[in-house]
């Protein structure tokens, strides 16, 4: 885990925003995206609420995208024509933002920008698309020493302030990391069956964190998005430490080859071995390595787990 050095004391760009989080993300994305990824969020409704949960509102005819498990077959045999059944949904679907703020969620991004910055865009876009939906949105945050926990509830206000204290919370001074922390708490906080979005490391949950992930799993939806991280040797001679423990790492070491492979094939291994884990709980996971391509892997995870559930 690597960051640049800065001067200490240097004013922190994000504590100065005053803006809309909410309006700030609306004017980033372009609207096909965002009508892509909320209509994977509409599929995951009806994962999280078995059966319908709706009133019956119309019948229209079958279009690509739509869910084949509405089409009226009766309906369609006298019509001649593929035709589903609407339903006007009663219950907003439930969410929960589990976000690591360890010190490590602080550090570079392979595109040379922070994680943090692309852990907030990932909040931000997740708090955007479900304000406009109507859901609700809670929020357990935290790392090795403090816990922060946020209600449900929906609508623009909540929201951010939910953002906000997602934002206060990433710095390099925070404690270490500790997912498995903030996946316990939403294992006993939430009793009603959720849609759980983790936002973590690119190489958490921990394998110590399998037993939770597994409980977490039979009781709720989980979707775990992973925040790629930077190699130090993939800066060349500029100068960087190490965030879990602050060393700066010497340039002729960083220039060295062999280094270099090592530490690829070290994180390597470990991306394997957490990639396992979760498959084996059937747990859709994504990493994202900046914010350029957040909406696109989030739209993908999404769609890949409403697949996953048909």
């Amino acid at each position: 885990m690597t960051s640049p050095r800065t001067p200490s004391g240097a004013p922190d760009p994000q504590a100065s925003q005053a803006h809309s989080r909410l309006a700030a993300v609306r004017a980033r994305l372009e609207l096909p995206l965002v009508r892509r990824a909320s209509g994977m969020l509409d599929g995951r409704h009806r994962s999280v609420f078995s059966g319908h949960g709706q009133d019956f509102d119309e019948m229209a005819l079958y279009l690509p995208g739509d869910d084949v498990g509405d089409i009226d077959w009766k309906a369609s045999a006298s019509s001649g024509h593929p035709v589903i059944r609407r339903f006007e949904r009663q219950s907003n679907l439930a969410m929960v933002l589990a976000v690591d703020t360890g010190r490590t969620m602080a550090a570079l991004a392979p595109d040379g920008g922070t994680k943090a910055d692309i852990a907030r865009f990932v909040c931000d876009v997740i708090g955007y698309l479900a304000r406009g939906r109507g859901d609700t949105l809670a929020l357990v945050a935290g790392d090795a020493e403090r816990i922060v926990q946020v209600p449900a509830r929906g609508g623009t206000e909540h929201m951010e302030m939910l953002l906000r204290r997602i934002d206060t919370m990433l710095s390099l001074e925070a404690p270490p990391s500790n997912i498995t922390h903030v996946l316990d708490r939403v294992l006993t906080w939430f009793t009603r069956r959720s849609l759980v979005v983790v936002v973590t490391d690119e190489v958490r949950p921990p394998l110590e964190a399998e037993l939770t992930i597994k409980r977490l799993r039979t009781r709720h939806e989980l979707l775990v998005i992973q925040v790629a991280d930077a190699l130090p040797t993939d800066f060349g001679t500029d100068p960087v430490e190490d965030v879990e423990t602050p060393l700066g790492l010497p340039e002729f070491l960083r220039a060295r080859g062999d280094m270099a492979a090592e530490a690829r094939d070290a994180v390597a291994r470990r991306r394997s071995d957490v990639a396992a884990m979760l498959r084996r709980y059937n747990v859709p996971t994504v990493t994202v390595a900046s914010e350029s391509d957040a909406v696109d892997r989030l739209a993908d995870l999404l769609a890949r787990s409403r697949r996953a559930r048909h």
